[in-house]
């Protein structure tokens, strides 16, 4: 038996229609996020000393809860898409904010944003990694889910029919 490569290019039933190979990436992301930036956030967070200052708690927080909830979607990739949403977006504003002015002046080298915009530009990875079609058919188009229902599938159905 010989396996076609071309495999990953073909729609899953089984993820609503979306590639395999955006499901792998995907997944890809999320592990990475789940292990690479768990371990970096839980080993701050638990081995901290002294008091936290309140504003460098919630960043850590927030990483933190970041990392835990990628580790869902190794199981559920599509369920969990809102937070590779939400890195793509807080990433792009943050160099289009911040980055972007500095290294339009020549001043990013060597500035305090230098290392943050060298991690930033993977986000890369996450805008190739995400199914556009099936966030904007979920997210924008159809928010309430009606396309991914057979009963709301019938009811469109149903509707379109109608119109003369």
């Amino acid at each position: 038996m010989r396996l076609n490569p071309l495999v990953i290019f073909e729609r899953s039933e089984r993820h609503q229609g979306v590639r395999w190979i955006h499901i792998g990436l995907l997944r890809l992301l999320y592990g990475l996020m789940f292990f690479v930036l768990g371990r970096m956030t839980w080993t701050h967070v638990l081995t901290h000393q002294g008091p936290w200052a309140p504003d460098d708690a919630v960043n850590w927080c927030v990483w933190t809860a970041f990392a835990m909830l990628a580790g869902l979607g190794l199981i559920r990739p599509l369920k969990m898409l809102p937070i590779i949403l939400l890195e793509i977006f807080y990433k792009v504003m943050w160099l289009i904010l911040v980055a972007y002015p500095l290294w339009i002046r020549g001043a990013l080298i060597g500035s305090a944003a230098e290392g943050t915009t060298d991690a930033f530009l993977w986000v890369l990875l996450p805008i190739v990694a995400v199914p556009w079609v099936y966030a904007f058919r979920t997210y924008v188009y159809d928010p309430r889910g009606h396309y991914h229902s057979a009963a709301g599938r019938a009811t469109i159905l149903d509707t379109s029919a109608h119109k003369v």
